[in-house]
């Protein structure tokens, strides 16, 4: 199974998951209010994922955000069982990313 960005909409906001190939959600966005909004995430998504910088562990360290470069959030993770599997997370995003088609479900 390819990993995708699942576009969707809720009323008048719009959001997307970023799941990895084998199905889980890796990455939740923040909510939009355009569509165009939602699809320029996903793109931020994509330039930024790469980037070690980009991702802002918890205090805990058990959950991630990932940040544009102006530094607002684009979205974040689940909170994880430890900070080993939370830091293995930021690499499924970064694997999903690089490769994610969009699936549009609005």
């Amino acid at each position: 199974m390819a990993s995708k960005f699942v576009l969707k909409a809720s009323g008048d906001q719009f959001m997307f998951n970023l799941h990895a190939g084998n199905g889980q959600v890796v990455l939740t966005s923040e909510r939009y209010t355009s569509k165009a909004g939602a699809t320029g995430g996903i793109a931020s998504v994509k330039q930024n994922a790469a980037s070690d910088t980009r991702y802002d562990m918890s205090e805990d360290g058990l959950r991630f955000s990932l940040k544009a470069a102006n530094g607002q959030v684009i979205g974040t993770s689940e909170t994880y069982s430890s900070a080993a599997a939370a830091r293995d997370g930021t690499q499924a995003v970064k694997r999903a990313a690089a490769e994610a088609l969009v699936d549009d479900q609005t």
